[in-house]
Parts: C-alpha cells; structure tokens; sequence
C-alpha cells in the first residue's frame, strides 16, 4: 500500500497547472492527503472517479484545509479532534482558532488510523510559537495517543518544523526561526519519544532532503530547503514500513509530494 502527502498551496492553482493530474497518473496512490487545499468541495474540477473524496475545509475561504483522496473506503472518518483536546483551554487567539481551519482529518481504515495534519506556523515575528508549543503540538499527541489506544496510527502532513540541523539547507542562519525554534522542535521530538517514527529519516538516517523551498531568492533552484513535511508512525507498525520517499523533482507548489509504502 502507497500513501502519499502533499501541501499543494492551493488545490485549484496545482490542478490549473496540471501537476497534481500528471503525479496521480504516473504513482497511482491507494491513498493521497493533501494540505493547504484552500477550498471548499466542488470548488475545484477534481475528476478522479477512482478515488472517494473527503474534505476538511476552513470556515475562512481560500484558506488552508485538508482533504484525503482514496481508493480503500475508510471505516470511519473524523473531522478535527476528540471531545478531550476541544475541552483544552487557549483555542483561539490573535490569528483566531485552529480547530475551524480544516487542519485536521482522520480516516480509520481496517489496520491503522490515518491521521492528515496541517500544522499551524509559529508565523515570521514567533507570534503564534506558544499557541503551536502549549496548545496544538500537545492536543495533537494527546490525540494521536488516544486513537493509538484501539489500533495503529499513521500522521503524515505539513508539521512546519524542521526538527534537526540535517533537515534544512541552512541551520546556523535560521536557528531560532519560525520552524526551527527549540519549542517547535521539541514538539517534534515529543512525538518521537511517545512511540512515533519519522519513517524517511528511519531509512535514509544520513541523507539531505527537502520536501519545502521559499519562493523567494531562487530557493527551490538552488535548492536551498527544508523537510517539514512527515509521515510519522506507530512503532508497532515499524516491521512493516518499506519504503519512504521524498519527491522533490515534483513541481506545482512550494512544497514536494511525500510518500510512505506499507508491507
């Protein structure tokens, strides 16, 4: 089984250039997430009669949102999270409140839950650092652990974190920055520590890698990036991780498409 993730920038501009058409003609995913859709159902031309569609969208239009397109029919399937992480205080602040921007969509299948992220940034100024250490990052493990208590857990999306100096181009310049400060790669290594695997860094332990470029400076060209793009997984699925991938020859957004394949 193939699964795939890809923070696609706007799902209508990516099927207006083609990209997202010619990647799922030429890998035929069993499963493909996408982030950062920034629409609704029906406001993009999605002509994939193989796939069942199912979206989160934000209540902001053209903004952010998540969408799972797949082959296999889901069991179940949850939009946002358990009553539990909603009752946590600090939801909203300045920038408003997560849990109404489609950031989180979760397909239960027969041997794992699928669990789609997109990770709100810690913004350029570090404004919304606390919000992503104290209240996201921790909803989303307490969340992850709880669905790990009936089966396996699967996360793939857009973490906004690089979580060590080999997963960006240039780490002395940005140390501090949004996306590599120390809270959100401490978030990152939380998950890590609570029975999670980043699955390509768990086969390519030594290999430089991106899956997300600026648009600014020639970034993607000279390939000046960083990997903030994941699949993590349940350690009792470890055994059965063959093979994880990072596509950064895939053009149509800032971000590249990853995927992870199962025994």
């Amino acid at each position: 089984m193939k699964l795939y993730s890809w923070n696609v920038n706007g799902l209508r501009a990516v099927l207006a250039k083609g990209a997202l058409q010619s990647f799922i003609k030429e890998h035929e995913p069993d499963i493909l997430c996408l982030q950062e859709t920034k629409a609704k159902q029906g406001q993009a031309e999605v002509d994939l009669p193989e796939y069942e569609e199912i979206w989160n969208s934000a209540e902001r239009a053209g903004y952010s949102g998540t969408a799972i397109f797949t082959k296999i029919k889901p069991l179940s399937v949850r939009f946002g999270f358990f009553d539990e992480q909603d009752a946590m205080l600090g939801w909203e602040d300045a920038f408003g409140d997560a849990r109404k921007e489609g950031r989180l969509l979760t397909a239960e299948f027969e041997d794992f839950y699928l669990v789609n992220a997109y990770v709100p940034n810690e913004k350029h100024s570090l404004e919304r650092m606390g919000y992503r250490e104290d209240v996201w990052d921790k909803a989303l493990l307490a969340y992850m652990k709880q669905l790990e208590q009936t089966k396996p857990v699967i996360v793939c999306g857009d973490f906004n974190v690089a979580h060590e100096e080999i997963d960006l181009a240039r780490p002395k310049e940005n140390e501090g920055n949004a996306g590599f400060t120390k809270s959100g790669r401490q978030g990152m290594t939380n998950f890590l520590n609570n029975g999670f695997i980043d699955s390509w860094r768990s086969l390519h332990p030594g290999e430089q890698k991106y899956s997300w470029w600026s648009f600014r400076m020639g970034a993607r060209k000279r390939n000046i990036g960083w990997r903030i793009d994941y699949f993590l997984v349940s350690k009792k699925l470890e055994k059965q991780i063959a093979a994880a991938e990072i596509y950064d020859d895939v053009m149509g957004s800032d971000h590249c498409p990853i995927m992870l394949e199962l025994k």
